[in-house]
């Protein structure tokens, strides 16, 4: 892998958005409007006319080895303030060692991207450095604590721990559930999809699965990343607009709605303008369950 050109992320100034002047601070003649989990207004704030705040999809990306791909596109969509995780789909996690036939081998869900970074700083300090590695696992371990198996992933199950780690995206993910999927190599849309298909669909909620395939180097996953954050503006737009046409916006996020049934069908059409931008990212799609 070549050297990875994302540096890391700016920290904000403000992070907690606390008032710094008086002009911040709310005003008490006013009433507070309370927003759910997921930053969507209660129905009752929204039948006394009050705007709703825009709503976010909950997105998930996967790659093999939920390092690379997965990882910056995680990180482009958490810095977008949408609700995210991310996953693996290999049997371990890989990454390049001193030669083609002498790979770095991790297991999921229980080594932290803090214990591999470290494990290869002592190791060969200048060769993972000079691949990238080590400013890709940097990266990694300021976004969430360590890499995880789409297959061992059990959907509606809470993730409060998640939060409690600092993962980046968390907030709105505590459900165990997301609208959408984006893989980012054929062979794991492939597995992804034929996991959900073997789940049989216990939750009857759907979700779009994508698949932007993209090279496993840092710059192709720097550019796909970013492709991947277009796509999902898009689709957040249009989950916004089709949600402000009925009257109860909230029926979205209880299962199969109108909403959701106009946005569906809207899918399609959107992902198809997204591809002639990026024609150099071959897109999959489908709609499955969980």
């Amino acid at each position: 892998m070549a050297a990875d050109p994302q540096l890391e992320t700016a920290v904000s100034a403000n992070p907690e958005n606390l008032p710094t002047t008086e002009a911040d601070l709310p005003d008490a003649s006013q009433p507070t409007i309370q927003t759910r989990d997921d930053g969507s207004a209660p129905a009752s704030t929204i039948a006394e006319g009050k705007a709703e705040p825009s709503y976010k999809l909950k997105f998930c990306t996967v790659c093999a080895s939920n390092n690379n791909r997965s990882m910056e596109a995680h990180y482009q969509l958490s810095s977008g303030s949408y609700p995210v995780i991310s996953f693996g789909t290999g049997s371990l996690v890989r990454l390049p060692g001193p030669s083609i036939t002498q790979p770095n081998v991790f297991n999921f869900d229980s080594t932290s991207y803090n214990h591999m970074y470290e494990d290869l700083y002592n190791k060969d300090q200048r060769l993972y450095r000079n691949n990238g590695i080590l400013n890709m696992l940097d990266r990694n371990r300021n976004l969430k604590w360590g890499p995880e198996r789409f297959q061992n992933w059990v959907p509606g199950q809470p993730r409060l721990d998640h939060i409690a780690k600092g993962d980046k995206g968390s907030l709105g993910t505590e459900a165990g559930v997301v609208d959408v999927i984006i893989t980012c190599e054929e062979r794991c849309w492939d597995a992804v999809v034929d996991d959900l298909l073997n789940r049989g669909s216990p939750l009857n909620r759907p979700v779009h699965v994508f698949n932007v395939d993209i090279r496993d180097n840092h710059e192709e996953a720097l550019l796909g990343g970013k492709a991947i954050r277009d796509l999902a503006d898009r689709l957040n737009a249009a989950a916004n607009e089709e949600r402000r046409l009925y009257d109860d916006p909230h029926a979205w996020d209880r299962g199969p709605s109108e909403a959701r049934h106009s946005f569906d069908e809207r899918v399609p059409e959107i992902l198809a303008a997204w591809q002639e931008q990026y024609p150099h990212l071959p897109a999959l799609w489908t709609l499955s369950w969980f």
